[in-house]
């Protein structure tokens, strides 16, 4: 067990991540996931978490572990071709991680998906979030359309809005 991450995980309160994720900079997120999901067939989601509770704290709980766990209950692993791709941020960690269902995973290294993290994690650190957020699904979106292009009767399966956890 780490005090110093659980005293930040519970020290940050709902409303500052709300102002560093605000209803604008959301928008513009949604817009780049729908821009980008008209170029593929793949869904993009986007969550975003303040800090974990107390007992994700006690048990020692990862970025990515929560990553997982909001990957399926936001149920981005419900797409037809299996083309769900999250990216989920974990504020009071300041990290990044994308989970990536089967098939996307086929077709793209772990490094490539680490290289999106760490360059969005580096805007962070430059108070850049909006532009980080944007950059972050057009990469995405880029690696998703060498593989799953769009075609006829490409349906939104899932909803483009960004979550706040």
């Amino acid at each position: 067990m780490d005090l110093k991450r659980m005293l930040r995980h519970l020290m940050i309160p709902t409303w500052q991540v709300k102002r560093r994720f605000s209803e604008p900079l959301l928008a513009k997120v949604e817009s780049a996931i729908r821009a980008s999901e008209s170029a593929h067939r793949g869904e993009i989601g986007f969550a975003i978490e303040g800090g974990l509770d107390l007992a994700d704290l006690w048990r020692g709980v990862s970025p990515r572990q929560r990553a997982l766990d909001a990957f399926a209950s936001l149920g981005i692993w419900d797409t037809e071709e299996n083309t769900g791709v999250l990216v989920y941020i974990q504020y009071a960690d300041h990290a990044v991680e994308i989970v990536a269902d089967r098939g996307i995973t086929r077709h793209v290294a772990p490094e490539q998906w680490q290289a999106i993290c760490r360059t969005l994690e580096a805007r962070f650190r430059e108070d850049d979030y909006a532009t980080g957020c944007v950059a972050a699904v057009s990469a995405i979106g880029e690696l998703i359309a060498t593989h799953f292009p769009k075609t006829d009767g490409n349906p939104n399966e899932l909803s483009n809005r960004p979550v706040i956890l």
